[in-house]
């Protein structure tokens, strides 16, 4: 099968294009949000080709993940929308910019985004995360505290950025992604953009996970902290809490008892290792790339199909 597909989010990309097919990723010489090409950050495998929008005419189905590209999608082609993310405004009443469209599917990479987003009478399906299984394994011997997130200085209380200066008091921060530039200080120090291989190496390092976003789809630099063995600690939020079992991890609303959990995971390895044995068991059966890659091959069969 030829799928048109943009490329937007990395990490998910970076999985879903692991798959049998062939993967046409438009290009133009800006190399922009409209046409970066192939990741350069990703080892992506040589089914992946790039290519101008213009020259892309033979796609069997479309992967859309922004509402700007259902226009660029040539006349014809079955469309799929991925919705990556938690709807935002008049929350639980936010309707989705494809409510009420017939022609299209929109599927949700978590549950809750489908119980969250009003799509009307627009048909959805959930189809859960899947990750590539990073090489680093968490060794834990560094006591500092390790964030994984992008845009932490725009995004602020969405991320949980704000919660940062809590946790410092029991071990200094370390906070890898994009757009982290500007946040060193007093204890945190920023890796900005780092390549994925190398950040996985330095993150396997740290004591213990955090991931402080509020509110946000389910980040897959949690899954991959968990697939390496790290004790995870989180807020209770969106889909944390399906992901993270009690025996996984430490979640909560309330960040003092979140504080707590990061003092006894870097102050006893013993019970950190049983979390993160627990974590990376979880991982690996609920968010296998073999499970996510099947899932998708009988969504896509079923929509080609069905447009015939």
């Amino acid at each position: 099968m030829n799928i048109l597909l943009w490329h937007v989010h990395g990490s998910w990309t970076n999985a879903f294009v692991r798959g049998k097919h062939r993967y046409l990723i438009p290009v133009n010489a800006a190399r922009d949000a409209w046409g970066r090409g192939r990741a350069r950050t990703f080892d992506w495998p040589p089914t992946v080709e790039e290519k101008p929008l213009g020259a892309i005419r033979d796609a069997d189905i479309a992967i859309v993940q922004r509402p700007e590209e259902l226009a660029l999608v040539p006349p014809g082609i079955p469309v799929v929308y991925v919705e990556h993310n938690t709807p935002k405004g008049d929350v639980p009443n936010t309707r989705h910019p494809l409510a009420d469209r017939d022609g299209v599917l929109v599927v949700h990479v978590t549950h809750f985004n489908e119980l969250f987003w009003d799509c009307g009478g627009t048909r959805t399906a959930v189809v859960e995360h899947g990750i590539v299984e990073p090489t680093a394994r968490w060794t834990g011997e560094l006591r500092r505290l390790a964030v994984v997130t992008n845009e932490p200085v725009r995004r602020g209380r969405v991320t949980g950025t704000d919660l940062y200066d809590r946790f410092t008091p029991v071990a200094p921060l370390d906070v890898f992604g994009i757009g982290t530039a500007g946040l060193n200080g007093d204890r945190i120090t920023a890796y900005d953009d780092p390549p994925q291989h190398v950040m996985h190496a330095d993150v396997a390092r740290r004591g213990a996970y955090l991931h402080l976003c509020r509110w946000t789809s389910l980040g897959l630099s949690l899954i991959e902290a968990m697939r390496m063995g790290m004790p995870v600690i989180g807020l209770a939020t969106t889909e944390a809490i399906e992901a993270v079992p009690p025996d996984a991890g430490v979640l909560s609303t309330q960040v003092s008892v979140l504080v707590e959990a990061a003092r006894w995971l870097l102050d006893e390895p013993a019970a950190a290792k049983r979390l993160g044995d627990r974590a990376r068991q979880v991982a690996l059966t609920r968010y296998g790339l073999d499970r996510f890659l099947a899932d998708w091959d009988r969504l896509l069969e079923e929509e080609t199909c069905g447009s015939r």
